[in-house]
């Protein structure tokens, strides 16, 4: 987990609030007059809490991407508490060096998908948790429609990429988040709720965005190239911040004015001095996160059976005969080689690609991507169906004709998808 995406000692877009006044609220912290009333079950502790309502969190349903460090503290927690359904979503398989840091991973687990063990762990914890797990990444291999689906999304991740991805995501579909990350012996929890309060995007310093697009600009490497580096973290840091991160959590799913959440704010904690405080990020008006899709229309179709052109119709019955589609991911669909004068398809998303890819394998040379992420009408890939075209299961995709624009949901997807 890489705190470094977050600049600690930048005030330019921070306003420290250095002493807090305790919240004053009518209810009492503990209610012992419900221990007779209440039948003593799993959950019959939680109840004492005057305003705990088990039932919504059984109804709840919440991602978690990434499964690392603070992903295993992060799922244990929401084992615990008895979410309904939770969706782990992680790409990256099990290392013996993840043993110390994981509660949810055993010896017998390397090489494993860490989103499919920690889903059965989850379900062994608390077999109340339904857990439905994604071996992918969230930037092009979960679609809008799930996201929408959640009452919350908690990070568990290590660059500005991925965190990017899930801003957009939760503000096109008005979801809250909790970003987490931790170096060391120190951390920070955030929580970004659209439309009003500040977004990720709107915490990011210059310095961030030269490093998001230097690693956009070498997206045709691999990754194995680019993170070269690893982040020193320890078991306990990941429990403070990842109890931090589930606790805004639980809060925002009860949703009540009493219960104050960190929106638009961030929790920094220094485990060397225990010295800890809230800082609130302002809200940048114009940032290029804050879309937002007002109109939805959910369609009985799904990615794989649905193809750009018959797309494209449905947009235009809809808009009118100039309008087009919005991908929202830029695909690259072809290789063109200049010194071999020779043109391979793709269709790939471009963040899928390795350097490797884009060699020419007649000559080596690196070859000229040509990418789109709109479909107009004129293109030679009509025929082909969207999940060729890099849109996942569960996708909602824009259709535009000037001002005008309506958002389509592949709610076909739907079972596939949610199980």
């Amino acid at each position: 987990m890489d705190i470094l995406d977050i600049d600690l000692d930048s005030n330019e877009n921070e306003k420290v609030e250095e002493k807090q006044e305790p919240v004053k609220s009518d209810t009492p912290l503990l209610d012992l007059s419900k221990m007779d009333e209440e039948k003593e079950d799993r959950y019959s502790r939680l109840r004492l809490i005057p305003w705990w309502d088990q039932e919504k969190l059984a109804a709840a349903q919440v991602m978690v991407v990434g499964a690392g460090a603070l992903g295993n503290e992060i799922l244990k927690n929401l084992a615990l508490l008895g979410i309904g359904r939770i969706y782990v979503v992680d790409f990256d398989n099990i290392e013996n060096s993840n043993l110390s840091r994981s509660v949810l991973y055993r010896e017998r687990d390397e090489g494993s998908s860490k989103a499919e063990i920690a889903a059965r762990a989850v379900e062994e914890i608390n077999p109340d948790c339904r857990v439905i797990w994604i071996n992918g990444n969230v930037a092009w291999d979960v679609g809008l429609g799930l996201f929408r689906r959640m009452n919350v999304v908690i990070g568990g991740l290590d660059n500005r990429e991925a965190r990017l991805a899930i801003n957009q995501a939760c503000w096109r579909v008005g979801i809250p988040w909790v970003d987490g990350a931790i170096e060391i012996l120190f951390g920070v929890a955030r929580v970004f709720v659209p439309p009003y309060s500040a977004c990720y995007e709107c915490t990011m310093t210059e310095q961030d965005y030269r490093l998001l697009n230097m690693r956009r600009s070498c997206a045709l490497l691999s990754r194995d190239e680019m993170l070269t580096g690893k982040v020193p973290t320890t078991p306990t840091i990941s429990s403070i911040i990842g109890g931090i991160e589930v606790q805004e959590a639980v809060k925002l799913i009860h949703d009540r004015e009493d219960l104050p959440t960190l929106a638009g704010k961030g929790y920094f904690f220094n485990g060397l001095t225990h010295d800890s405080y809230v800082v609130e990020y302002q809200r940048k008006e114009y940032c290029p996160s804050h879309e937002s899709f007002d109109k939805i229309v959910e369609l009985d179709r799904q990615v794989a059976n649905t193809t750009a052109a018959e797309m494209l119709a449905i947009a235009r019955e809809q808009l009118g005969p100039e309008a087009i589609i919005d991908l929202h991911r830029e695909l690259v669909v072809t290789f063109k080689c200049e010194k071999c004068e020779t043109e391979e398809e793709v269709y790939k998303l471009l963040g899928q690609l390795s350097e490797k890819e884009a060699r020419c394998p007649g000559c080596e040379e690196i070859r000229i991507p040509r990418m789109t992420h709109i479909i107009q009408g004129t293109e030679d890939f009509l025929q082909r169906p969207l999940s060729q075209l890099g849109v996942p299961p569960l996708d909602i995709i824009t259709a535009r004709q000037g001002m005008d624009m309506v958002h389509f949901e592949f709610t076909g997807d739907l079972h596939e998808v949610i199980g």
